[in-house]
């Protein structure tokens, strides 16, 4: 499912290395998620770790027709589909950023949110999102809070370090954001 295993060197050498992201403006989602990890550092592609339920998740929710390799990223916006990140430099694990960062990249993300427009922000994450934000009790689904005309959703951490979601119980986040994104705007009628 994903693209070519780095090799070792490869891998020593992705710590603080960032990964572009995959946006444009005026997408239906824009996931976020924590930082990249060492593979993603490596391969260039985001959520590239096998084990990780991203690209599974993404598909089984509807977001997509099927399921996408990390190497087919750039397919994300022909869905109206993005990817971004809390904090743009690869570590091994999350636990490895500062809360200084966190609260930086918050203020960067809402920024871009800001720019481009995203019909909903989805951070992938809830204690990168309390932090980033400053909202120490939210959880997990849609967040009173929007940015702009954005709204913002909270969904699981699709890491394979993340024991507290079966795949399935993320994909089903993931379709409850759909659902919502792409309903019919009934203020408008």
């Amino acid at each position: 499912m994903s693209c070519v295993k780095p090799t070792a060197e490869q891998l020593a050498a992705a710590p603080d290395l960032t990964i572009p992201d995959v946006t444009a403006p005026g997408l239906r989602v824009l996931f976020c998620g924590i930082n990249p990890g060492l593979w993603s550092g490596a391969t260039g592609h985001h959520f590239a770790r096998p084990g990780n339920r991203f690209w599974p998740a993404l598909h089984r929710s509807g977001f997509t027709p099927r399921q996408l390799k990390p190497e087919e990223q750039r397919e994300l916006l022909g869905f109206g589909l993005g990817i971004t990140n809390v904090v743009s430099r690869t570590t091994a694990k999350a636990d490895e950023l500062t809360a200084e960062e966190y609260r930086q990249g918050g203020l960067a993300l809402r920024e871009r949110v800001e720019r481009l427009r995203p019909r909903a922000l989805a951070v992938l994450g809830i204690g990168a999102y309390r932090v980033a934000f400053d909202a120490p009790r939210a959880v997990v689904g849609p967040q009173a809070a929007s940015i702009g005309g954005t709204a913002v959703w909270v969904l699981p951490n699709p890491s394979g370090l993340n024991a507290h979601y079966t795949l399935d119980a993320i994909a089903e986040r993931f379709r409850e954001l759909r659902l919502s994104v792409d309903a019919p705007d009934t203020d408008k009628a």
